[in-house]
């Protein structure tokens, strides 16, 4: 059974954050935590494994700035194919003998596209493309393409996923709450409403939402209904645990896994396909996720 066959059967739990997880294990600041899939591949396991041990019924691999215009910051671009090979086969192994998804991650390549910058669509294009490739390969069971802000650099990576065959497609796009508190748009000004009807028209999967300034589970869930109003696909919902600040120097997300998990309710109302937390989110609110959804909808099979 693929990911989208068992998405009808009941809500699926994703995975929380990588990124957060990684410095906590000791990944210094602006370091390329997607090399650890090669160099310390045992604290990118254990972090998974956590996941698995909380619930998770799908882990994200941990690729999220492994395309080749990323990796080239860090001079890592010849360990593209190894990294993005090495990050589905660890975390196919953190599930070990039980049953999950594994979802091959693509990450914005973080920078404009020209005209509004000096990166060339034809770079971004290749670079996506070679990376979809590589998780495809290496077996992912579907790819996301998350955190976009603009419409040009989506459609670049649902291309690239799907000349890659990859098996289900997932494009998420990431919201901010505007300034009157009353409205979510991307960065780029798009709405969700578009961002829906630009993701159908493009024949992607599943549609969904992650990361964004001030993007609680309230306020997705205002942004899941708006998707709602112009789509019946399968949805996907992964914010982050509050809104950061910052102590002593460090960002910190202080949302408390009752607090996060105490917006799931209207979610599984609205018939999200998979639900999950993105920047600030731990093994402790992927497990309150995890209760929650079984009170609702009964223990996994």
């Amino acid at each position: 059974m693929n990911l989208l066959e068992e998405s009808t059967r009941r809500t699926l739990l994703a995975d929380g954050a990588m990124g957060t997880q990684l410095q906590q294990a000791g990944l210094e600041p602006g370091g390329c935590g997607e090399a650890w899939n090669l160099d310390a591949p045992e604290r990118v396991l254990a972090i998974q494994r956590r996941y698995v041990a909380a619930g998770s019924d799908l882990l994200l691999t941990n690729t999220f700035g492994a395309s080749r215009v990323m990796l080239e910051r860090y001079g890592h671009e010849d360990r593209l194919a190894r990294i993005n090979a090495a990050a589905v086969r660890i975390a196919r192994e953190a599930f070990g003998e039980r049953p999950g998804f594994v979802v091959g991650d693509i990450g914005p390549f973080g920078g404009l596209l020209e005209p509004l910058g000096d990166v060339s669509v034809e770079r971004v294009r290749a670079a996506f493309r070679e990376q979809a490739s590589a998780l495809v390969d290496a077996g992912a069971d579907a790819i996301l393409i998350e955190t976009q802000t603009a419409l040009e650099e989506l459609e670049l990576g649902i291309e690239a996923a799907r000349a890659a065959g990859a098996r289900v497609l997932i494009g998420s796009l990431a919201f901010d709450r505007t300034f009157d508190g009353e409205d979510a748009r991307t960065m780029m000004g798009v709405a969700p409403e578009q961002a829906a009807e630009f993701l159908v028209e493009r024949g992607v999967d599943v549609v969904g939402l992650n990361c964004g300034t001030g993007i609680d589970l309230s306020m997705a869930a205002d942004v899941v209904t708006r998707y709602r109003s112009v789509c019946d696909r399968p949805l996907w919902v992964k914010p982050n645990a509050g809104q950061p600040v910052l102590e002593n120097l460090q960002v910190v997300y202080k949302e408390t896994p009752d607090e996060m998990a105490s917006g799931l309710a209207r979610l599984l109302e609205l018939g999200v396909a998979v639900v999950g937390g993105c920047c600030g989110s731990t093994p402790d609110h992927i497990r309150r996720f995890r209760e929650e959804l079984d009170s609702t909808q009964g223990a996994r099979a």
